[in-house]
């Protein structure tokens, strides 16, 4: 019988990078899908500013970019005085390298957020940031820089007020970014749809996105999606009082749906900041403000704003105004902006229950892992909730730092990105 004997920090050295092995990427603000969802078990459960924690990193500033995952690297914006910076942190705990990717920093409302709000997407060998003022760069996930180009030399000023915050989507190589804004007047407006070449920064398509949205309705802070099934895929862009499909090829318009901002009861200041969820089958669309939840059928075309048949059901009232939606199974989830969780039936929409989890205000959107739903509020306390009909609250776990992104989950742990730091919770 053969015996192995190895040193113990070689053992601990193997088990990591088995474990790293095993891991699931979180390449874009809301994973892999853009769905919320991770498939890792073992996920902590309970943990403080002190316990339960693998490491914290003080951060240079602010900021509400939700971090990405791919295999041991770590990709987050943040601002570092008026420096707008990407960040590469190893999953050790330790500082890469950084590249400032622009200048400016504007801080929004106090503590609402700055222009570093935009969060990072990587496929393993490049790694993409977009600022607020609209600087978009690419650079290798090593910190060499590969393009840069400002978006509103290309594509007219943005006339937006709180900065343009919408995440630009990976798919196939391909960046996706939604640049709807406007000053309230049509001739001036310059609401558009592009495609990007990831690799090199060239534009494949331009779309415009024309609405009737009017005064901050015409700003959208929410980001794109892709929906995709075994026979459809497309676009999702959401803004300006209307939800729009388009084709993947060249952006034009597959279908559209209003009633998102009633024109009976119009409120002037209803701007989106809550993006779609898109899983195969249903496409769930929040609005802002009170106002409704929509859920369509996938196979729309034209205007379904008035048919019937396109829709599953619609909620009147109670949408979340900053999280967005999260499905796993047959359950919808709705995090809203005051801490109440809300959970249906994804297909017909009834309500199993409301619940009040932390009475703060609620910036960053709910993820899923391990059969546990975990939601952050502004002030630090991050709740963990049983997935499931019946409310169970498992843990409130406070960190004692403002936390507005949406958390990332990879190798077994929970990385969250507070004001201060960057936690990485668990093993």
């Amino acid at each position: 019988m053969l015996i192995l004997r190895l040193p113990i920090a070689a053992i601990i050295l193997f088990l990591t990078i088995a474990s790293f092995a095993r891991a699931e990427n979180w390449p874009q603000w809301r994973g892999a899908k853009l769905d919320g969802v991770s498939h890792e078990k073992e996920l902590p459960v309970k943990w403080s500013k002190t316990e339960g924690i693998a490491w914290r990193l003080e951060m240079p500033g602010a900021a509400g970019a939700t971090p990405v995952v791919w295999g041991d690297k770590i990709f987050l914006t943040s601002v570092d005085g008026d420096k707008l910076i990407l960040m590469c942190v190893g999953t050790h705990g330790k500082e890469i390298w950084r590249q400032t990717v622009s200048e400016g920093n504007k801080d929004v409302r106090g503590d609402e957020g700055n222009s570093a709000s935009n969060s990072p997407c990587t496929d393993g060998k490049h790694v993409w940031a977009m600022m607020a003022n609209g600087t978009l760069a690419c650079y290798t996930v090593d910190g060499k820089g590969i393009w840069k180009l400002e978006l509103p030399e290309r594509y007219g000023k943005f006339r937006i007020q709180f900065g343009m915050t919408s995440t630009p989507i990976l798919d196939g190589g391909r960046l996706y970014v939604q640049l709807i804004h406007g000053d309230g007047n049509p001739a001036t407006r310059e609401a558009v749809v592009v495609c990007l070449d990831g690799a090199t920064g060239n534009e494949i398509w331009k779309a415009d996105r024309p609405s009737d949205g009017r005064r901050e309705c015409e700003h959208s802070y929410a980001s794109p999606v892709i929906y995709r099934d075994d026979k459809l895929a497309y676009l999702l862009t959401h803004g300006a009082d209307y939800i729009v499909a388009h084709d993947l090829t060249d952006g034009h318009e597959l279908w559209r749906c209003g009633d998102l901002n009633p024109k009976g009861g119009y409120n002037d200041t209803l701007r989106f900041v809550a993006s779609p969820l898109a899983v195969p089958g249903m496409i769930v669309v929040p609005s802002a403000k009170q106002g409704p939840v929509l859920c369509l059928r996938p196979d729309g075309k034209g205007d379904i704003t008035e048919k019937e048949d396109a829709f599953y059901w619609r909620r009147p009232k109670d949408t979340p105004d900053v999280p967005s939606p999260l499905i796993f199974g047959d359950l919808l989830y709705l995090c809203r902006e005051n801490g109440n969780l809300i959970v249906a039936s994804a297909k017909s929409g009834q309500e199993f229950y409301q619940e009040t989890t932390t009475r703060d205000r609620h910036r960053a959107s709910p993820v899923y892992g391990d059969g546990k739903v975990y939601l952050c509020a502004r002030n630090g306390v991050v709740t963990v909730v049983a997935a499931g009909k019946e409310f169970k609250l498992l843990s409130q776990n406070n960190l004692e730092e403002p936390i507005s992104a949406s958390p990332a989950i990879s190798g077994g742990r929970i990385y969250i990105r507070t004001f201060k730091a960057l936690y990485a919770i668990g093993k």
